[in-house]
């Protein structure tokens, strides 16, 4: 420590001193100042005003809050407590609190009840209402403390609070009495907090806060078993991360954000989506098209009804079209690069499999005789361009692939089959595809596809002729879907009952079974839509119908005839209370199966979406 002598000197020193800590007391007070009147954290949540001078209400910012305590309920309940109110479209909040009691302090207290009750019994001098009230309380105590003591059952006092909101007052009262009736039908007994509505606002609150002053009017004993009798979480909530908006859900009014491809959730990707004419089907395959567009997932859609051109145009997609007008030709004989995986082999092998299914559905039924006749003639067509089964034919050189030129056409095919007397049926049923009609089907490809959403206009074909040009485009996005597992991709089959149906046959609904069970393996989607539900479950009694259903991990239902209700109940595990809802679904409304979960859907769009939808 240094001592200073010179006066003047220790003078100065203690007047500097003095300064500096006045200045930096001024800067902490400056400081302290600009903290007080800054904005914080708090503001941001926090109301402009709360007014308490009602006592029926809260009024925070132009709402109005009231609340319920539940203070009484039936002695013994065989339902869940709040699954009414939950799946009622009331706006609510509820809290529920659960206090753990010692167990040796209750049957001490329970032990001493009882032992006073059962002494009141014997007297027997008070009046039968009082002597049957008491009877009650000691059956009670003595079954509480059975619970306890042998069952290992523990106690706990259960307090529910019902807070409802709107901006107008009249509505608050309105939903205060509706709640009162639905609660009351349940055997709950229920009181407005009047003068405590702060309290049980702030009960409700997520702080985790039981006030003292609702506590005591709203405790009830409770065992750990009945506690379930309490479980709030009962309206099926989808909500998947990465999931696309699908909708609302009607009971709860929770959103419905649904990942179809999360192979950690959902078995597989497929979906099911059926509903009468002017459900709501189109408009949310559209939805479901626009949403996935803008994720970049490719597209494939099979439109037998010229419903999806306008939206291809308005996200610049490709538009296919198959007909009479068209000028653009897919070959039935291409077979593509993409057909098989890289390192498998069979080229020829696989193609032949897909061409007699196609020869199916212009023939017929054919025997297993006429099916190998056929074959060979395939394999025949195809020599005539040098291509066998060896898959090095199928290349130019080491790494250029044959294109749709190098391949044979439908005509080369019935020039094999005029040849041989066994054929002559086959090659007359197929002069429509070469001379008539249909010669639009004789023809190279003249198409590149690189879009990541095609549409197939198979509409001029007309009712009996649809069923080529689907088949043809399914095969042909079949092997695009095949070209890479990495990418997520969905094919659409809208009137899939023409290939699985009655009018199809068993070759091409393996086909398509194929293409549901196995496209999950490509990081695909199968998406099945039809009105007719009684003609997808019309072949080999239901079978590939079935199967496909059963392969969709997400199934939805709009608005559907009672038959085809009932026939659907023989297929899925819809509930009587599911049976009337379909009936009685209004359009965009819908019943989901997602996974486990059943939900009554109502389909949403923003008005973007309807500009570009309707």
């Amino acid at each position: 420590m240094i001592e200073i002598k010179n006066k003047k000197i220790k003078e100065k020193l203690k007047d500097v001193i003095q300064k500096a800590k006045k200045t930096i007391q001024s800067k902490k007070e400056t400081k302290e100042n600009k903290i007080e009147g800054g904005f914080t954290p708090k503001d941001y949540i926090a109301p402009s005003y709360i007014n308490l001078a009602n006592p029926k209400y809260i009024e925070i910012d132009g709402i109005y809050y009231s609340s319920l305590l539940i203070i009484n309920y039936y002695r013994e309940q065989s339902e869940l407590l709040l699954k009414t109110i939950i799946d009622s479209n009331i706006n609510i909040n509820i809290s529920i609190f659960y206090e753990r009691q010692n167990p040796y302090k209750i049957v001490k207290d329970l032990t001493y009840h009882i032992g006073a009750v059962g002494a009141d019994l014997k007297t027997g001098n008070e009046n039968r209402q009082d002597i049957e009230i008491a009877a009650f309380t000691y059956n009670d105590a003595k079954y509480i403390r059975k619970e306890i003591q042998i069952n290992n059952e523990e106690i706990y006092y259960l307090y529910i609070y019902i807070i409802t909101y709107s901006e107008d007052k009249k509505e608050v009262e309105y939903l205060l009495n509706k709640i009162e009736g639905i609660m009351q039908s349940k055997g709950m007994q229920l009181r407005r907090a009047y003068f405590r509505q702060e309290q049980a606002f702030i009960s409700c609150l997520p702080i985790m806060k039981n006030e003292q002053e609702i506590k005591e009017v709203s405790k009830r004993n409770v065992l750990t078993s009945s506690l379930v009798c309490t479980y709030p979480f009962i309206s099926s909530a989808i909500f998947d991360e990465e999931g696309i908006f699908i909708g609302t859900n009607i009971y709860n009014n929770s959103l419905i954000f649904i990942d179809r491809y999360n192979t950690n959730k959902y078995k597989n990707a497929n979906m099911c989506i059926f509903g009468t004419s002017g459900a709501g089907k189109s408009y949310y395959i559209k939805l479901l098209v626009l949403r996935y567009r803008l994720m970049g997932i490719e597209q494939y859609i099979i439109d037998p009804d010229r419903e999806y051109t306008k939206i291809c145009n308005e996200l610049e997609g490709t538009l296919l079209k198959i007909g009479p007008s068209s000028e653009t030709y897919i070959n039935i004989f291409d077979i593509r690069q993409e057909s098989i995986e890289e390192g498998e082999k069979g080229y020829l092998a696989t193609k032949i499999t897909k061409l007699i299914g196609f020869f199916n559905l212009i023939f017929g039924k054919i025997n297993e005789e006429e099916k190998a006749i056929l074959e060979e003639k395939i394999i025949e067509v195809y020599k005539t361009k040098g291509i066998t089964f060896e898959d090095k034919t199928l290349y130019k050189d080491k790494k250029t692939f044959k294109q749709s030129k190098d391949m044979p056409i439908l005509e080369d095919f019935y020039k094999i089959l005029e040849k041989d007397k066994n054929t002559q049926t086959f090659k007359t049923k197929l002069i429509p595809f070469i001379k008539g009609s249909l010669k639009f089907f004789n023809n190279y490809t003249n198409i590149q596809i690189n879009n990541k959403l095609i549409i197939a206009d198979v509409y001029e074909l007309g009712e009996d002729n649809l069923k080529y040009g689907m088949y043809l485009f399914t095969e042909l996005f079949w092997d695009k879907i095949k070209k890479d597992r990495n990418i997520k991709k969905a094919i659409y089959l809208d009137e899939i009952w023409r290939l699985i149906g009655v009018t199809s046959n068993k070759e091409v609904a393996s086909f398509i079974y194929k293409i549901f069970k196995t496209i999950r393996k490509y990081g695909g989607s199968s998406v099945a839509i039809t009105q007719d539900v009684s003609d997808l479950f019309s072949l080999d009694n239901g079978t590939y119908g079935k199967s496909i259903l059963n392969n969709s991990s997400i199934k939805t239902f709009f608005s559907l005839e009672e038959e085809n209700i009932n026939l659907l109940s023989n297929y899925t595990n819809l509930s009587e209370k599911e049976k009337i809802e379909i009936k009685s679904l209004r359009r965009g409304e819908s019943i989901m199966f997602v996974g486990q979960d059943h939900i009554l859907a109502k389909i949403e769009a923003s008005d973007i979406e309807k500009q570009l939808i309707e």
